[in-house]
């Protein structure tokens, strides 16, 4: 019988709920809105992750279950809440330029929310796996532009493609490129000096891995188990935290 209770997958999507509660509660989101109802979808998602918890069923049997399907609604309700797919643009449209660097933090937060739920059918679907890095997704993504960071020269800023979506990745890895193949594992975002990074490269060794097998968006093929490590780390980190 597989402990639910345990299931990083689970651990994660619990905690990111919460970031971002606290992120509508907090936030500087002005323009058309439903944050009262958008607080309250939310906070109605608990009940069916604790169920989930106690469950004590097949990771597989869990992604089939009404309170998953309970939980992939309330996404596309809170979406309908905040104003549609492109809310982010949307907020920023309401900010001055110094307004909006202050909230690139928070929506990655809420970016980061909405990937977990939707994606945790599919890493429930991946089995009894009892390894924290199961908790967030690690995809095959391709960089379309990289830049020296503004603030600083001992980190890039990177723009990649992860197939149906892009998302911006710092590294310290000053030796990166336009069209390298890359695993990502989709942290929770992290802010380098004004700019917020909804990832971090895999690497063994010396710099990142830039020759991943793959397509993008998916699970990419042949990884050293060394390269999970620091992922392993942080996964573990943020739960406790």
């Amino acid at each position: 019988m597989w402990d639910t209770s345990k299931d990083y997958r689970l651990k994660v999507a619990e905690k990111a709920v919460e970031d971002f509660i606290r992120v509508v509660e907090g936030s500087n989101l002005r323009g058309s809105w439903n944050k009262k109802q958008v607080r309250l979808i939310a906070k109605n998602m608990n009940p069916d992750i604790q169920t989930l918890y106690y469950s004590y069923v097949s990771p597989q049997e869990l992604a089939k279950t009404p309170q998953m399907e309970n939980l992939l609604k309330s996404m596309d309700e809170i979406i309908e809440n905040l104003g549609g797919e492109d809310y982010a643009k949307k907020f920023q449209s309401e900010l001055n330029r110094q307004e909006r660097e202050k909230l690139d933090l928070p929506l990655s937060k809420m970016k980061f929310f909405f990937n977990t739920i939707r994606g945790l059918p599919d890493r429930l679907m991946l089995g009894e796996i009892d390894d924290p890095v199961i908790g967030v997704d690690i995809v095959v993504g391709e960089l379309v532009s990289v830049s020296k960071h503004q603030k600083t020269d001992n980190l890039m800023v990177c723009n990649v493609n992860l197939g149906k979506r892009a998302i911006t990745v710092i590294t310290n890895d000053l030796t990166v490129k336009d069209n390298d193949h890359v695993a990502v594992s989709l942290l929770p975002p992290s802010e380098f000096m004004g700019i917020a990074s909804e990832g971090m490269f895999l690497g063994a060794g010396e710099g990142i891995l830039k020759d991943v097998e793959g397509e993008l968006g998916s699970l990419p093929k042949h990884i050293d188990v060394n390269a999970f490590n620091e992922t392993r780390n942080l996964v573990d980190a943020y739960i406790k935290d």
